[in-house]
């Protein structure tokens, strides 16, 4: 398998017109960091890769599963994986970091925003994130930046994951959802939509119930960790779900190993906003991955890979 290399791309013109039929020896392997299963990452990776060698056939972007966030960010440093998803919350240490390592990783894209919250049965008697205190709740994989948002969020209103709930972490985010259904946990967190584990709690015969922080609750996070934003949860996004649902969350993002060419960069974007509707109609969820977006949630412009940058500039995004 073909590994992207500075050497390799040598020559090849920034903004090369791209042929419309390659062998697979012709073909250059992205590999592509997610989550374990079960998770919305790995749902994403494998829209987000379908997608881009769809619009870009001279590129092969392959899905790989891993622990997720906390480990895309090593390997991505280490050069084992050339993009990755990261949750926000995990972006956002990575871009405070004074590291020389990671905080020369770089955004590619926004991927879509993640207002976290609880799923509860809708026959429980759970209504507020107090009321699950001393309870069994799953937080989730080990790996995954939804653990830390949760911390986050608990921290912001004086509570501990550890301390004051009976906390689970998995192996694989896939087992929380059953968890919740037989009764062996009281709630499982998680965030944004289309998160497969709300969907498959919702579904089930008793439904879900989405429990968030109150409204004075949110001011207190929002007060402590500036950097988390106030998001929404449109009705009707989960089965049984009739109104809006208002939490507090963060953008997570499609993040480049350091050394990922300017070339390569520009031809992932270039691929990816070009099949922006085709994304979105593929995943509720990554019709929020947009060019207008990515600049949006970039804490920084300076934080966006050079080559992203420059398609932005093509298509007269930004100056």
């Amino acid at each position: 398998m073909k590994k992207i290399s500075l050497i390799a791309l040598a020559g090849v013109a920034f903004s090369a017109l791209i042929c419309t039929s390659f062998t697979a020896k012709d073909k250059l392997t992205v590999i592509l960091g997610t989550a374990t299963p079960g998770g919305g990452f790995p749902v994403y990776g494998t829209a987000f890769a379908e997608t881009i060698n769809h619009f870009d056939p001279s590129l092969d972007v392959q899905p790989r599963n891993t622990k997720g966030s906390t480990e895309n960010v090593p390997l991505l440093v280490s050069g084992k994986l050339d993009i990755a998803l990261v949750q926000g919350e995990v972006a956002h240490e990575i871009f405070s970091s004074t590291s020389t390592s990671s905080v020369k990783l770089k955004i590619i894209t926004a991927m879509y925003s993640t207002p976290g919250m609880f799923a509860v049965r809708a026959d429980s008697p759970y209504r507020s994130i107090r009321d699950l205190i001393g309870k069994p709740v799953v937080f989730g994989a080990r790996g995954s930046g939804l653990v830390i948002l949760g911390r986050y969020v608990l921290e912001g209103i004086g509570l501990d994951q550890d301390r004051d709930f009976k906390a689970i972490y998995l192996n694989a985010a896939g087992d929380g959802p059953a968890m919740v259904n037989d009764g062996r946990a009281a709630a499982l967190w998680g965030g944004g939509l289309g998160w497969p584990g709300f969907e498959e709690v919702a579904k089930s015969p008793t439904g879900a119930r989405f429990v968030v922080p109150t409204p004075d609750e949110i001011k207190s996070i929002l007060t402590k960790y500036s950097f988390l934003r106030r998001l929404t949860i449109p009705p009707g996004s989960y089965p049984g779900q009739t109104s809006k649902i208002s939490s507090v969350g963060s953008w997570s993002f499609v993040l480049a190993r350091s050394n990922l060419s300017d070339d390569v960069a520009y031809r992932l974007a270039r691929a990816l906003h070009r099949g922006e509707s085709a994304l979105g109609a593929r995943l509720v969820q990554a019709r929020e991955t947009t060019a207008a977006n990515t600049i949006a949630a970039a804490p920084r412009m300076d934080l966006i890979h050079p080559g992203a940058l420059q398609y932005f500039r093509e298509i007269g995004l930004i100056r």
